[in-house]
């Protein structure tokens, strides 16, 4: 028996580049349907979306918001997702909750670019999408070059749901493709049914003509009436355009100017009318609705000011009440969001988009069922690579120890984060998406955790290794005291590995001169010696041997052997001739192909080895380029690379080799970590 499916909710995110207008669209779209008596604006900070203060500083969506409301008996709960790709990664984790997502879009065609990987991503998942050119009131706007602009940048076909209509310099109406009847905006209420205009009745016809033969590529019986000049009925356009928007095949279109309120209740008409129901949804991800075991995802994670913990959740399939048990935690509560306002429910249903409270141990993207031993794990975001590190530290030193829970609640938050205690210098180091997503981790650190923190670039972790042979080093550590002395008498050879060896100890001792139980010691004495070289940098790929030595039966012991292995790795080193190693990255550069040869410049200007570059495989008009770049630089990269693309440019990448330094670059990067290490912040 199928249980609580419902059809009269529909779950829409809004999504675009930043600057787009989203927050303000779905501020419109939240006052012309009643949810708020008026509406706020970004600029005054009294927007529902965009109502923590690291997005008011702003004036950007930094986080995923939601909001609620009720249009024609649906309740929609919308999504505003940002828009900057430094926080892509919140906007894909939400968009796989969801069941369709209006892109919105600048009318300027050389800003379409930015939308390629959110139309990628939308199209990977078949995930329904509509578009919303927003801003349409500019002089300088050309409809049909913004449309051929986005097809460009997306694998399924677009639909032109609407034409404009323009006076002057001003949009004050749009044409519907489906009813061929016209309209004329009027501030503060539905538009006004005019006469179709004379001079666009061309251009109308050749546009709805597109319009139909696109939907009759999916459609055999349109196909045919087509072919026999009928004009098929307005109720068949739309049943097209439902069957094959749900099923992710098209892409309508359609125009507006949302402070205006301008095109927001047509829009709505067609998410009512036209995005898939919850149910549809749910079947096209393989859920099996007949199923009352309760189902959820989880696609954002909130810690509130006060310290208390939101799972903002898909219901998929059966009820999730406050009070049951959803992998091991009780729900501590059940909300409808508004921004950062929270409605207490006793249940939602399938299809609901709710928070959960006190879910501990709970993170973004989870599945959350009541029979974990039934229920697969459902797909989520694929997460992506960081691309900007900051190394931090509390600006109290007594704060450190707070440190590490704050950071473990700041990553559930947002996931696109990543910290790491690096090895080598000993910093922490925060990565992310991007020098903004990282000072908004900074203020949140600040903000909710009193946890003002101190930020620099992180050190880069070279390394040392050698180039000749030192041979017959003699060590000898002798200290006599009251008591019994101190004796330890070594001599090593030392010899360079291949890079990537590492490190090799071995001892050819005969005759005891060295007592098997003092050779454990002189190795940890070479290891001691060896994490700090004759250059200051841990040694790598060195090979040292233990030859020859002598002991004392009263006197010897395992420090003596230590410092005497130390001692002789001091003078040895300094004559195998130390040389500076860096890190080398192996890095896959994404760009569009427009932009392929000013990334191969940023390449071969940052000391790059290209590798190669080729198509980028499922990506339409977008090369792969495959390089080394040293580490070191690498910090502003992701800048440079996006200042480059239209915003748009991405890499991946992975530690590959140690490298030699140049001889100047060696030079420089020695003399700074002498300065440093004189005024006692080197190490």
């Amino acid at each position: 028996m199928r249980e609580n499916v419902l059809s009269g909710s529909r779950n829409v995110a809004i999504v675009g580049s930043y600057l787009s207008g989203k927050t303000t669209l779905l501020e419109s779209i939240l006052f012309v349907t009643g949810a708020t008596t008026r509406k706020g604006r970004v600029q005054d900070g009294n927007t529902v979306g965009d109502s923590v203060a690291e997005a008011r500083d702003r004036q950007m969506t930094v986080e995923v918001n939601a909001a609620s409301t009720e249009y024609g008996g649906v309740r929609f709960t919308f999504l505003d997702c940002p828009g900057s790709i430094e926080f892509a990664q919140e906007t894909m984790n939400a968009l796989i909750g969801v069941d369709a997502a209006v892109i919105v879009c600048e009318p300027t065609a050389d800003r379409v670019l930015n939308l390629s990987p959110l139309f990628k991503f939308l199209d990977d998942w078949e995930i329904p999408h509509l578009v919303f050119i927003n801003k349409m009131d500019r002089a300088d706007i050309d409809f049909t070059d913004v449309l051929s602009a986005l097809k460009r940048v997306s694998s399924r076909p677009l639909v032109a749901h609407q034409y404009p209509i323009g006076k002057g310099e001003q949009l004050v109406g749009f044409i519907d493709l489906v009813t061929e009847q016209a309209y004329h905006y009027h501030p503060g209420a539905p538009a006004d049914l005019v006469r179709l205009p004379e001079h666009l009745r061309e251009q109308e016809k050749a546009t709805r003509n597109e319009m139909l033969e696109t939907l009759a590529e999916f459609d055999d019986h349109l196909l045919e009436a087509l072919l026999e000049d009928i004009n098929p009925s307005q109720e068949e356009i739309w049943q097209d355009l439902k069957m094959e928007l749900g099923a992710d095949q098209i892409v309508p279109v359609f125009i507006g100017q949302a402070d205006a309120d301008f095109g927001v209740r047509p829009l709505l008409e067609a998410l009512l009318r036209e995005a898939p129901d919850p149910e549809v949804t749910a079947q096209n991800r393989g859920i099996v609705l007949s199923d009352s075991t309760p189902l959820a995802q989880v696609l954002k994670t909130y810690y509130t000011p006060q310290g208390s913990k939101l799972s903002l959740v898909r219901v998929w399939q059966g009820t999730v009440e406050d009070g049951m048990t959803l992998n091991g935690v009780r729900v501590g509560g059940v909300y409808r969001l508004s921004g950062q306002k929270a409605q207490n429910l006793n249940r939602a249903t399938a299809g609901e988009i709710v928070a959960l409270g006190r879910m501990d141990g709970i993170m973004t993207g989870d599945t959350l069922t009541s029979d974990c031993t039934s229920v697969a794990e459902l797909p989520r975001a694929e997460k992506l690579t960081p691309v900007f590190a900051l190394a931090i530290a509390p600006e109290k030193r007594s704060d450190e120890v707070k440190l590490t829970a704050a950071l473990a609640k700041l990553l559930e938050e947002d996931p696109a984060l990543v910290w790491e205690q690096h090895g080598d210098t000993h910093e922490i180091i925060l990565w992310g998406q991007g020098d903004i997503h990282l000072q908004v981790a900074m203020d949140r650190l600040r903000r909710k955790y009193n946890l003002p923190m101190s930020t620099h670039l992180p050190q880069i972790p070279y390394k040392e290794t050698i180039r000749k042979n030192a041979s017959h080093i003699h060590g000898r550590y002798k200290h006599q005291t009251g008591g019994h002395g101190q004796f330890g008498d070594v001599y090593l050879d030392i010899q360079p590995l291949s890079r990537g060896t590492g490190f090799n100890f071995k001892d050819t001792i005969v005759g005891g001169v060295v007592p098997k139980q003092y050779i454990p010691a002189v190795e940890t004495g070479v290891r001691e010696f060896l994490a700090h070289g004759p250059l200051g940098f841990p040694v790598v790929d060195v090979a040292v041997t233990l030859t020859d030595g002598s002991y004392h039966n009263v006197d010897s012991s395992e420090q003596a052997f230590k410092q005497a292995a130390r001692l002789a790795m001091q003078e040895g080193m300094a004559k195998c001739e130390p040389m500076l190693l860096e890190p080398i990255l192996n890095i896959v550069i994404s760009v569009p192909n427009d932009f392929t040869s000013k990334a191969l410049r940023l390449i071969s200007g940052r000391r790059g080895q290209i590798l190669g570059y080729d198509a980028k495989a499922g990506w339409l008009g977008w090369d792969e380029i495959t390089a080394f770049i040293p580490q070191a630089e690498m910090h502003d990269l992701i800048v440079e690379l996006r200042s480059l693309t239209l915003g748009v440019g991405f890499f991946e990448w992975q530690y590959d080799h140690l490298q030699e330094v140049p001889e100047k670059l060696a030079e420089q990067v020695l003399a700074t970590a002498n300065n440093n290490s004189n005024g006692n912040s080197h190490r």
